[in-house]
């Protein structure tokens, strides 16, 4: 039936003893749904309430709802005789508040969750969740050694890569966009909790500060920023470790690599050399994010330094180098093609 022959009709109703509080009435309505032949529909439906009725709703005390109210995380309207009224909206965003609290998350970060439609920033919070946890089991770690007789000033140097290598994963974190972002800065943060042991280490832990400090922001498209997060949006933190420790199992082999994913790979490299791929907003995307990191400098300021501060990452470079060399040497790229896919 067209909604145009229908008329909507909300009125309140009394509780159910009949009683009426404060002049207002208690937080129950109906919605009718009215057509010109009779009465389609009666539904109950949650009008505004008072904060003691807010509290039993949500579960929440009325001393943290008026903590959520002081840090701008909600706003009631005040009513005429001082009382603040609780609408529909304003139960549902406590009871989000509710949960994201028993997550652990503090005001800041739930302000940022609840003006964000798209999901990146919980996305953002669970990349910070990971890095926290590998941090506590590297803390951990030297907890144990302490506890075997390691020196205090041995361990204050771990303690102080711990710390540096978390500057530069939030770094990471805050320089590129949604899913990119989290990628690079999980990919980097396996590298980053060595010791800094000599001058030249020091020199380009600087520089890469230095450089994502001043880095411009990558702001894509709308279009590409649309696709990306399209393309990503339920892509968890877990996957992306998996994927990137999958990476690091092919360059350590990689002619088993090659060998177990031929038929794979023809295909995938067919694909990328074909039309309906060069007029993708994938190839535009990856064509945007490469001139953007050639412009800024992250091809020959920021990964040289990850080379020298990271004896890890300079194995891992070298290793990825070589895993290139022989996937371009049986899969030549097209023209304008990027170089490999390890």
């Amino acid at each position: 039936m067209p909604d145009s022959h229908i008329k909507k009709s909300r009125f309140p109703l009394p509780d159910e003893t009949g009683g009426q509080e404060n002049g207002f009435f208690k937080p129950l309505c109906m919605t009718v749904d009215w057509h010109p032949r009779g009465w389609l529909m009666l539904k109950e439906e949650v009008a505004n309430m008072l904060i003691h009725e807010v509290c039993k709703v949500t579960g929440l005390t009325k001393k943290a709802i008026d903590y959520y109210i002081e840090k701008g995380l909600i706003a009631p309207s005040i009513l005429e005789n001082g009382y603040r009224s609780f609408d529909r909206n304003d139960v549902e965003r406590l009871k989000k508040i509710a949960v994201l609290r028993k997550l652990g998350l503090g005001t800041d970060e739930i302000k940022s969750v609840l003006s964000d439609g798209s999901g990146n920033a919980l996305h953002t919070l669970a990349v910070r969740r990971q890095l926290d946890i590998q941090r506590e089991q590297a803390k951990k770690a030297i907890l144990e050694k302490l506890g075997s007789g390691a020196s205090y000033a041995e361990i204050s140097d771990e303690l102080q890569a711990i710390e540096n290598g978390k500057t530069i994963a939030e770094k990471l974190l805050e320089a590129f966009p949604g899913y990119y972002g989290r990628f690079v800065c999980l990919h980097f943060a396996r590298f980053l909790n060595e010791l800094i042991r000599t001058e030249s280490q020091q020199a380009a832990y600087d520089r890469i500060i230095a450089f994502l400090d001043d880095m411009p922001p990558l702001n894509l498209p709308e279009d590409l920023k649309a696709f990306l997060m399209e393309a990503t949006d339920e892509i968890t933190t877990e996957q992306i470790m998996e994927s990137l420790e999958q990476t690091k199992k092919n360059i350590e082999n990689p002619d088993e690599f090659l060998s177990n994913n031929r038929e794979m790979l023809e295909k995938y490299m067919a694909f990328r050399q074909s039309d309906a791929y060069r007029n993708s907003p994938a190839y535009r995307l990856m064509a945007y994010i490469k001139a953007f990191n050639q412009a800024s400098g992250y091809y020959d300021v920021f990964i040289p330094a990850m080379k020298a501060l990271s004896p890890s990452y300079a194995e891992y470079s070298k290793k990825l180098e070589v895993a290139n060399e022989k996937l371009l040497a049986e899969y030549p790229p097209g023209s304008g093609e990027p170089s490999g896919t390890f």
